[in-house]
């Protein structure tokens, strides 16, 4: 199993662990870039640039932050409605990919990014998050627990790649989280450590809640396989 981290990252070996499904291909340099530079443009106001944090990046985010507050994303939901063939799945067992879907609310963590090394830092996010362009990047608007509202940047689901998947209930996607596995380990560990890293934040998700216990009770009576 590939620990993730920013050498990993940049030097190559992670776009080479994950190149091999055809049934998600890689986005190129220049489609990252290209990404990167058009989701800045678009920026609300000047500023600081947030980045709002809901999945691994809460625990991982591999980021040289000014700070990190706790915050809630109002009408967005966390939903694990991206099949998953690579990382922590295969195209043969594929498992579940989190990501934020329309409706609802998510609480998580907004890091305010150092203004001398943006374009560093969200290189390596997008080579992270956007590698096979499963997720739309989008500024959103996050309340911080002072009150506060920051412009974010937050991975919300393109519901238009192939990898979408309408069904993200817990019945579902209990099941294929269960069995995958990849070189990024196994897809039921990212779930538990997810729930994990909301409590140690403060922060509570009723389905990561629900999700967790599922698939933590089908691996004690042995239904994993």
């Amino acid at each position: 199993m590939s620990k993730l981290t920013k050498d990993f990252i940049e030097s190559g070996a992670y776009r080479t662990a994950l190149a091999n499904a055809e049934e998600h291909p890689l986005w190129t340099s220049a489609e990252l870039d290209a990404s990167l530079q058009s989701t800045l443009k678009l920026q609300p106001e000047r500023g600081p640039v947030w980045l709002f944090a809901y999945g691994s990046l809460l625990w991982n985010p591999l980021l040289d932050f000014v700070r990190g507050e706790r915050g809630m994303l109002h009408g967005w939901h966390r939903s694990f409605c991206i099949r998953l063939v690579i990382g922590r799945g295969t195209a043969e067992v594929p498992g579940r990919m989190l990501a934020l879907e329309a409706g609802g609310v998510t609480s998580g963590v907004a890091y305010q990014l150092r203004q001398d090394c943006i374009y560093e830092d969200l290189s390596v996010i997008w080579a992270r998050e956007m590698i096979g362009g499963v997720y739309r990047p989008t500024w959103t608007r996050v309340e911080l627990e002072n009150g506060d509202i920051v412009h974010a940047i937050a991975f919300v689901a393109n519901e238009l790649h192939a990898l979408y998947e309408e069904d993200s209930t817990v019945a579902a996607i209990s099941s294929p989280i269960m069995k995958a596995a990849g070189p990024l380990g196994d897809n039921i560990d990212y779930v538990l450590r997810l729930e994990a890293s909301l409590s140690q934040h403060g922060l509570h998700d009723p389905y990561i809640s629900e999700l967790a216990k599922a698939v933590s009770a089908d691996e004690c009576t042995g239904n994993s396989k």
